[in-house]
This record gives C-alpha cells, structure tokens and sequence, in this order.
C-alpha cells in the first residue's frame, strides 16, 4: 500500500471517530509500526496547516484527533446553534488548577489545599468535563481520585500536562501569604 492511502485511511479514522485515537490504535490499523505511523500523521499535520483547510489534527497524549480550525467558529456558529460556554469562575480555576497540578487527587486533598469544601466546584467541573473519575484510593473510604480530561488539554492548548507551566516556589509561597493574609481580614469582620 502507498503512502497516499495510509493518509486517507487515517484521516476516514480520524474524521469518523471525532474523538482522539491513540496512535497505536491506528498503527494496528493501518499495519505498521508506531514510528511509521507517527511520521504519516505528521506530515498530515503539515498538509492540514495550509490556510486553504478549515481542519487539522492535533495531538493529544499519544492520541491524534482531527478537529475544526479555530479561525473557522464564527462560520460554524452562523449554521449551528451558539454552543454554551462554560464559566470558569476564580473557585473554578483554582479548584481546576489543583487537579491539574496534584493529579490524582481526592476532594479532602483538593479541601486541604483550598481550606473550603470543595464538592461544587469539582461536580461543576466534571459537568464541563475538564475533570473525570479516574478510579479510587485504596485508603479506609477508597474516596475517588479525580484528574484532567483531553477536554481540559484541548481548552487550555496544550497536548500533555507536562506542557503545563512549572510553577515558581517562590510565587507559590507569595500566593499562600496573600491568602492567609485575605483569611485572617474575613475572620477579623
């Protein structure tokens, strides 16, 4: 089989699973190993960049999915209905940046951190699948450990957790003296 037709079953799989496909997934399909596959994609990517094209493929955690190009909403938004948007509010975000950070972690981990309860913002979150379930603790209880989903890598733009951005241990202690500062101001009203 050649080339040509490696990339038009890859995009038929992409194009009809919508969602990602983890790469060896597709190496099996097509028969070829990981690093062949992984370089057909590639250069799919590269032909997907041409301003012409009003899609292209990402990657995600070692799995590809072909999605719209950004530039191209406010045409999809004149045919489809207005998708709802999602608020992240200052809870939200920080709640969501925990999880990000200490993944997997449990809502009495997350309350700790954040000193308040924790269940709306984490219930809210799996409502915006930005976070999943990803299984239980094996402690006294098994409380259920919560991380990110490709949705949260998708909205934020980055392809892994790893491309998060390190966090500054100075920053963070700055962070934390603002807070306490802030919580002893509310426990003085």
């Amino acid at each position: 089989m050649n080339e040509k037709n490696y990339e038009a079953i890859i995009e038929a799989i992409l194009f009809t699973m919508g969602e990602s496909v983890e790469l060896d997934k597709i190496a099996a399909a097509i028969e070829l190993d990981k690093k062949e596959t992984k370089a057909i994609i590639e250069k799919m990517m590269k032909h997907y960049e041409n301003p012409s094209i009003g899609v292209k493929i990402i990657e995600l955690d070692d799995a590809y999915q072909m999605c719209t190009k950004s530039e191209m909403y406010e045409y999809l938004i004149k045919i489809a209905r207005q998708p709802k948007r999602h608020v992240l509010t200052d809870v939200l975000l920080e709640t969501l940046s925990i999880i990000a950070y200490k993944q997997p972690i449990t809502k009495v981990e997350i309350e700790k951190i954040r000193g308040v309860s924790c269940d709306h913002a984490v219930n809210k979150l799996v409502e915006y699948n930005l976070v999943c379930e990803l299984g239980r603790l094996d402690a006294p209880g098994r409380p259920l450990l919560f991380g990110t989903t490709e949705e949260f890598l998708r909205s934020f733009g980055v392809q892994s957790i790893d491309e998060l951005p390190v966090l500054n241990p100075v920053q963070v202690e700055e962070f934390k003296q603002e807070a306490e500062a802030e919580m002893h101001m509310k426990l003085d009203i």
